[in-house]
């Protein structure tokens, strides 16, 4: 069987064990949007529809507070506030650490925000 066929035949297959899709939306995207989207499309070696499908569950599913983010902010807060004293050649006592902890637990949401903000904003000049 070629290629072609094949990619028909699983396209008309129902997957096992996944119920029927029934929903679809609409969006409308310029020319440029359009050619971006079909190009990560491509480059996954899938369709736009099942790339555009994968991407939007994804980002519904996806909690703004992701833990593993958040948790890795907090642990690069805490390094970087590290560094400063050890840099100085200050000593880093036991209490020092615990404030630094304290501190971190009490800023690591907001300051994920801020990051997560960063990157999905558009990159403007600056």
């Amino acid at each position: 069987m070629n290629r072609m066929s094949s990619r028909i035949e699983e396209r008309l297959t129902q997957r096992i064990g996944r119920p029927s899709r029934i929903k679809s939306v609409a969006i409308r995207f310029t020319e440029e949007e359009a050619a971006q989207l079909n190009r990560a499309a491509k480059a996954e070696g899938i369709t736009l529809r099942e790339w555009s499908r994968e991407r939007l569950l994804d980002a519904a599913s996806r909690n703004a507070d992701d833990a593993v983010f958040t948790e890795l902010i907090a642990t690069r807060m805490l390094l970087v506030n590290l560094i400063k004293p050890l840099a100085l050649g200050e000593k880093v006592t036991a209490a020092w650490i615990t404030e630094a902890m304290t501190m971190v637990r009490k800023e690591k949401h907001k300051a994920a925000q801020e990051v997560m903000q960063q990157y999905t904003q558009p990159v403007g000049k600056e």
